[in-house]
């Protein structure tokens, strides 16, 4: 089972970046949503592939042409309103912004979004909080935990490389979680972002082919886009991470796509036998 999913933000959406951080801020940068989604969407036609899309309500407001277009086709998740770290915020904060983005993707949309992933993966086991408010939102899937240390987050404690089901303060969920490899005693993420863009598409393939029970992708518009400019004052390593292999990373998921089958997490969902699921309780 590989699971193909799409982070819909703008090109300067980095985390825990001064310069980007505030909606103000980004009403002065460049508009590039529209040219990365259509290039997302005609891969996905070519190559007759499902992909899961969650989207920040932010971009829904500004673009809901955007959204609409996604929708016709692909299962729409929410991505949080603003785009911020989960553990920046009170539980009241988080509440409030995700549930503003569910209810701007379903008005547009027509239809129930059940699926979440937080900006970075920025769960960590002191913010096992959000998934009671999930709950109570109506997410029946998340997608946030990201099973070993993260820049923004991740939740090392968590050893599972499968759907699983998460129990917290009486509410069960869902979970779709990041999978790695274990590599000299570290844990190693290739399916997504920097990482995607960073490793030879060999070493992806074999460490694909390795995966082949389960397999959890995520990709941003910003990782295809070759042409979109240069952030300032990043510093040096920031500037690698964020940069380092857009050059040749569509030619990379089109190899991906061409080498192994994927689909989006409701077709996923609809054959894993849920009722003898592993449990796990946070």
């Amino acid at each position: 089972m590989r699971v193909l999913t799409f982070d819909i933000e703008e090109w300067f959406h980095l985390l825990d970046f001064e310069d980007t951080k505030t909606q103000n801020q980004w009403d002065g940068f460049e508009v590039r949503i529209h040219e990365n989604v259509d290039r997302i969407l005609s891969i996905l036609e070519e190559y007759d592939t499902k992909a899961t899309f969650f989207i920040i309500g932010w971009i829904a407001k500004k673009y809901p042409e955007v959204v609409k277009k996604i929708a016709e086709k692909y299962q729409i998740g929410c991505h949080t309103m603003n785009h911020q770290l989960v553990w920046q915020q009170s539980p009241k904060e988080f509440e409030d912004d995700v549930e503003s983005c569910l209810k701007l993707l379903e008005d547009l949309t027509g239809k129930k979004v059940e699926c979440f992933r937080a900006p970075g993966f920025s769960i960590r086991e002191s913010e096992t909080w959000a998934f009671e408010i999930m709950a109570k939102l109506g997410i029946t899937t998340d997608c946030s935990i990201f099973s070993g240390k993260h820049a923004h987050g991740g939740m090392p404690s968590f050893k599972h490389q499968h759907p699983v089901l998460i129990s917290y303060a009486g509410i069960t969920l869902k979970e779709f979680p990041i999978n790695f490899k274990h590599i000299l005693g570290k844990n190693i993420i290739f399916s997504g972002g920097g990482y995607f863009r960073l490793f030879p598409y060999w070493l992806i393939k074999h460490w694909t082919k390795e995966s082949d029970n389960y397999l959890l992708t995520y990709l941003h518009p910003r990782d295809l886009d070759v042409d979109q400019p240069i952030l300032e004052n990043l510093q040096l390593l920031r500037r690698f991470k964020s940069y380092v292999g857009i050059g040749n990373a569509e030619n990379k998921l089109k190899k991906w796509l061409t080498d192994f089958s994927f689909t989006d997490i409701q077709s996923a969902s609809e054959v894993i036998d849920w009722n003898n699921t592993i449990c796990v309780e946070l």
